[in-house]
């Protein structure tokens, strides 16, 4: 039985209605073992000797609406190895609870809060107390869940992290209905598994799933006839418009902007109707395909 030494978020945003965990440790696929979460019924991170029956067992109990308190308890309970675990627990409302076993290598502990639960182990003191402050800072401010708990992670490293180093990190992230093409729950599910700076290549990663994922705010949208003449000449070094360049946004260019759209993989952000277009998506293709110097 192989320790996973690590620290760890659960939390829920009630505005989004999601849940989520991020996790670092030094341990590689960390996220892998740790991290769980379920739209509408919670997120659960287990740890230490981890018991990985925790994740999908603690969903269960969470999504019968089972308070996270009372989950520890059952989960810890019908463990005869309880004493080397760690846990930590969102349930659907926000309540988060935490156990961090007697037998669990120093430092090991865990920090309660209002919709969240910081918890570690092999740690340098004070990792998760910044985490938690970090986590309570963040969520009063701009983002959402998948920030914050990043931000979270990071602010534990710098105050010391796991004390034999860095090797994994991820983010999950759930809402209903939340992924991709609005057909699963699973928002945001990113991990680094190996890296000497696993959450500085989180935090990237996080950006970019912004980027190609991210709602559109109303006020980027940008009229397509203002943009055609610009869009053509980017779509002719491409090579995806063979066209004049006359600055009308017509069926020909639609089409070519369409296609070459899709092979960026901005979609998302521009489905190939209306009128408007994201200027998000102008300006990553202004950087993809500049003019040359």
């Amino acid at each position: 039985m192989q320790t996973i030494a690590t620290f760890s978020i659960v939390a829920f945003d009630p505005r989004r209605q999601e849940w989520g965990v991020a996790v670092q440790s030094k341990f590689m696929a960390a996220a892998a073992v740790v991290s769980w979460a379920r739209a509408g019924a919670g997120a659960v991170a287990t740890q230490a000797y981890a018991n990985m029956a925790y994740g999908p067992d603690g969903l269960d109990l969470l999504a019968r609406g089972i308070s996270a308190p009372d989950v520890i308890t059952a989960l810890i309970s019908a463990d005869d190895e309880s004493e080397v675990r760690q846990v930590g627990l969102i349930d659907r409302h926000g309540e988060a609870a935490a156990y961090t076993g007697s037998a669990c290598d120093e430092w090991a502990g865990h920090i309660i809060g209002q919709g969240y639960a910081c918890q570690g182990n092999i740690l340098i003191p004070g990792t998760i107390e910044a985490m938690a402050a970090k986590f309570e800072e963040a969520r009063r401010g701009n983002g959402e869940l998948a920030d914050w708990l990043v931000a979270s992670l990071a602010a534990g490293q710098d105050a010391g992290g796991d004390s034999r180093g860095r090797q994994a990190a991820g983010v999950l992230v759930v809402r209903e209905n939340g992924g991709y093409g609005d057909r699963t729950d699973r928002y945001l599910d990113l991990r680094v598994d190996d890296d000497p700076y696993p959450i500085r290549k989180l935090s990237e990663l996080v950006k970019l799933h912004h980027l190609f994922f991210g709602d559109v705010n109303p006020d980027d949208l940008v009229p397509l006839s203002e943009v055609a003449e610009e869009l053509q000449r980017i779509m002719q070094r491409s090579g995806d418009y063979t066209g004049a360049i006359h600055g009308r946004f017509d069926t020909i260019t639609r089409e070519a902007l369409i296609d070459l759209v899709g092979k960026e993989n901005m979609e998302d952000r521009w489905d190939g109707e209306g009128e408007m277009i994201d200027q998000i998506v102008v300006d990553y293709l202004r950087k993809q395909y500049p003019e040359e110097s």
